[in-house]
């Protein structure tokens, strides 16, 4: 008898190509097929099959939530409407008693999310630094439920060292919750530095073409996966199939969309720190960055999303805005095509002025997500824009 042996464990670029490819039985299709039933018929009385209705499972949805668990390294996933619901998803479980440790710069949404709920008094919230070791341990001796980690954050690319803050907050019997939005799976993976859970919008990176509303929450254990999908289903937060089949669509060239964004990224960001109307930049990549050893160690790259601070006011940002060309002024992020957003006026308006004063938001801040464009064509309509500050 030959013996056999254990198939090697794929890459994960290999994951992102073909998983589910030619995995078509009826037809032998090499694309995955797309399967819009809302409802499945039952082999016989009282015999469910695998599926029984949509809300509940779905082979297309399922193919995705297959490959974004792999691709984290984690043991199941659900895919959602949104990256909201994504989030809404873990805080919809928490009881009225259960506290929230979330960073003090988080996305917009998620802090506005987060606030609604605390004041409908379904949890209790705590906005920390943190990156600051005394601020996180005070919150953590107030023996939270769960901590929402991002990092980078959003949008001032504070790095956070994930492996220490998930040892710390375990410690005080806490599930920790990674934002990997900003880098997906080809950059940082959250759950093999010890978080519980990976959280994404899929409108991002995953999906990568600007065309699909989606997220998706990724599980450590299998029984955390099963509690979520459960969950998922009674409250209906389901992902669409059609997204879910252009989501996996998009996912195929996730690698080797990050390789050249983050190249555009990096030469952007070095640009901008040297020129002369530009106050700061954030960006990982940089030496300068305060984040940058942490994010060296514990990344596979620095992403393709960076903030600057122009030297002047909101005149000086109108002027440049409406001066780029290759630039889109947009919210979003993670689309094959350059985007700058300006954070204060759109998709960190409902903070509140007080709220982007202590998270370090500024007036002067634009945020840029960097696409496939040739990198002298973006580095040559930044000049442009640039250059009209100093007319």
């Amino acid at each position: 008898m030959t013996e056999k042996h254990p198939e090697p464990e794929l890459h994960r670029e290999t994951i992102a190509a073909a998983h589910g490819v030619a995995a078509d039985r009826a037809f032998r299709a090499v694309s995955p097929p797309l399967y819009l039933s809302t409802t499945y018929e039952f082999p016989g009385y009282d015999q469910p099959g695998p599926y029984e209705y949509g809300r509940a499972g779905n082979p297309t949805r399922d193919l995705l939530s297959e490959a974004l668990a792999k691709l984290e390294g984690g043991s199941g996933a659900v895919v959602t409407s949104s990256g909201m619901a994504a989030i809404d998803l873990l805080l919809g479980r928490l009881c009225v008693d259960d506290l929230v440790v979330a960073p003090h710069d988080c996305y917009g949404g998620t802090m506005r999310l987060l606030k609604a709920r605390a004041q409908r008094r379904q949890l209790q919230v705590c906005f920390v630094d943190q990156a600051d070791p005394p601020a996180l341990a005070a919150a953590l001796e107030r023996r939270p439920t769960l901590v929402l980690v991002e990092t980078p954050s959003n949008p001032l690319m504070r790095i956070v060292d994930i492996a220490p803050l998930c040892a710390m907050a375990h410690a005080a019997g806490a599930e920790v919750a990674v934002d990997n939005t900003f880098l997906s799976p080809a950059v940082q993976r959250p759950i093999a530095l010890g978080a519980d859970y990976v959280v994404h919008s899929t409108t991002k990176f995953l999906n990568g073409h600007s065309d699909v509303i989606g997220g998706a929450v990724i599980a450590v254990n299998a029984d955390r996966a099963a509690e979520l999908r459960q969950w998922c289903n009674v409250v209906g937060t389901a992902g669409s199939p059609f997204d879910a089949w252009l989501t996996l669509r998009g996912l195929r060239t996730l690698f080797a969309r990050m390789d050249r964004q983050q190249g555009n990224a990096m030469a952007v960001a070095t640009f901008l720190e040297r020129h002369p109307t530009v106050a700061k930049v954030h960006y990982p990549g940089l030496r300068s960055h305060p984040g940058h050893a942490i994010a060296t160690r514990q990344q596979d790259g620095f992403g393709a999303m960076l903030s600057f601070e122009l030297a002047g006011d909101t005149g000086a940002i109108k002027k440049f805005v409406e001066s780029v060309r290759v630039f889109t002024l947009a919210e979003s992020l993670g689309g094959v095509e350059s985007l700058l957003a300006h954070p204060a006026t759109m998709t960190h308006a409902d903070m509140g002025e007080e709220a982007r004063k202590t998270a370090g938001i500024s007036d002067t801040l634009l945020r840029l997500s960097i696409g496939l464009e040739a990198t002298e064509d973006l580095l040559r309509d930044l000049e442009s824009g640039l250059a009209m500050l100093t007319d």
